[in-house]
């Protein structure tokens, strides 16, 4: 069994484990997972002089998350995770406002449609949709850094991929954290961490998968962009934990930028989970890796 050097990973680790459901009594309902997620998020507390509204911006609802530095015209897309089934802006606030503060900017969180109501591509055709009026907006694309979690950070990689077949301008940038970017499963971290994730697990990313795919193909690169041509895109910045299912695909889709000549940032943080940048309240890790991410995102921003 895993020993953990960092007290505060390991106290992380024994609240996660104490909310696991019974594996033999019923299983949640997807609408109770939906609003189990979105209240983990709403009893989050914002940083100081932090504001959220809820705007629509290219026919999408979104919420706005505006830290008082921000500064003038630069602007964060931000898309949630949630295996595309479940997740929303009210899932992320306290995550995304503290990314948003290390930017030095305003993010707007997509409340992107989801599967199975909604199936692929319908979450990468409303991140398409916001991306366009933010720009008609007149937010530069120079200013704009494209943001996102798990699905959220796959969805991101898409966006990538459609914006460079529609011949949109690119971002300034990507900021991805423990991407899920490749739906058939089939890194080796699917196996040699399934032990170690107290969070994710390849049966319940196989449910997920179907749910948000329908049965189509999970090798189109619009929903794996591991799969994608990645030449011309805007720089990326990885952050992943080594202990998690979808480790392998932060791996895989940093050769892939690489072989692709695109200016990718690869980071893997020793012994934590998935998406540990939820846990900023008590995890300094967390607060490290968003502080750094900020560096990262000032550096890019025009």
């Amino acid at each position: 069994m895993a020993t953990w050097k960092d007290p505060q990973i390991a106290g992380v680790r024994a609240l996660l484990a104490s909310r696991q459901a019974d594996p033999n009594g019923p299983q949640p309902s997807l609408a109770e997972r939906r609003a189990a997620m979105d209240a983990v998020g709403e009893m989050g507390s914002l940083p100081t002089h932090c504001f959220h509204e809820p705007a629509t911006v290219g026919g999408v609802k979104c919420e706005r998350v505006s830290p008082e530095g921000a500064l003038p015209g630069r602007t964060i897309l931000y898309l949630h995770g949630g295996g595309y089934t479940q997740g929303s802006p009210r899932s992320h606030p306290p995550m995304v406002a503290r990314i948003a503060e290390a930017a030095r900017a305003q993010a707007v969180v997509a409340d992107y449609r989801l599967g199975p109501e909604h199936r692929f591509p319908a979450a990468v055709d409303d991140a398409v949709a916001v991306y366009r009026a933010l720009l008609a907006s007149g937010v530069e694309a120079g200013k704009l850094i494209v943001a996102g979690d798990s699905a959220g950070g796959g969805l991101a990689m898409a966006l990538a991929l459609a914006l460079k077949a529609a011949e949109l301008a690119q971002p300034a940038g990507y900021f991805v954290i423990s991407p899920w970017a490749d739906l058939t499963q089939s890194g080796a971290s699917y196996r040699t961490k399934a032990d170690t994730d107290p969070s994710i697990t390849k049966a319940g990313l196989d449910q997920m998968a179907q749910a948000y795919l329908g049965g189509l193909d999970p090798r189109d690169p619009l929903a794996s962009p591991v799969f994608g041509d990645f030449e011309g895109v805007a720089p990326v910045l990885i952050q992943t934990g080594s202990e998690e299912t979808l480790l392998s695909d932060s791996v895989t889709l940093a050769d892939v930028l690489a072989h692709a000549r695109v200016e990718v940032r690869l980071e893997v943080w020793p012994e934590m989970i998935h998406v540990f940048h939820a846990w900023g309240a008590v995890l300094n890790a967390a607060r490290r890796a968003i502080r750094l991410a900020g560096i990262w995102m000032d550096e890019r921003y025009a």
